[in-house]
């Protein structure tokens, strides 16, 4: 699964990136997860991602990143990502792609 993980600069992001490809890696899973600003998701949507889970604080972006991201989106629950709660946000990421 190719995952683009966006915040507003993509710095918080790769604390939670970091647990999912711990997470990903543990259960035997293949993960292909990079941690992006808003901006360069839209930039690299195309690039074969499957899906795009937009942090919390990035969540008020959503709808005019849907107007030119054509993969699935979601935003990651405010609590799951403060906690780094992977196991939650790879079954969101699962939903999404239809895994």
């Amino acid at each position: 699964m190719r995952v683009l993980l966006c915040c507003a600069g993509g710095l918080s992001s790769s604390i939670l990136m970091k647990k999912m490809q711990t997470w990903a890696a543990s259960h035997g899973e293949e993960l292909e997860i990079v941690a992006v600003g808003t901006g360069e998701a839209q930039e690299r949507w195309q690039e074969g991602w499957d899906c795009v889970l937009v942090a919390p604080q990035a969540s008020y972006r959503m709808d005019d990143m849907k107007k030119e991201i054509q993969i699935p989106m979601a935003a990651v629950p405010s609590l799951d990502y403060a906690i780094g709660n992977a196991e939650n946000v790879m079954k969101l990421a699962h939903e999404l792609c239809g895994k």
